[in-house]
């Protein structure tokens, strides 16, 4: 079954939980950021440790260096596009 679990990062904190889903909702997630032109990225592993958080809770310390790396990567993708 599709999980999904989106982030917000304003870059003056940690990145927050703003939508999180399985099935039909983790599909959902997905359709709404590629329409919005927000970058995906497949990490299920990833995905298992962010579902366990609440909307609007931000990301642990311990996952700040994946999901460190996944934005960045996240900005170069769209320097590229450019």
């Amino acid at each position: 079954m599709k999980k999904a679990v989106a982030l917000k990062y304003d870059y003056s904190a940690a990145p927050v939980v703003t939508a999180k889903g399985t099935g039909l909702v983790a599909e959902k997630i997905m359709e709404v950021a590629q329409a919005n032109d927000i970058t995906l990225h497949q990490s299920p592993e990833l995905v298992e440790m962010l579902g366990t958080l609440e909307l609007g809770e931000e990301i642990p310390e311990s996952l700040y260096l994946a999901v460190a790396e996944i934005i960045a990567f996240a900005h170069k993708l769209k320097e590229t596009q450019w």
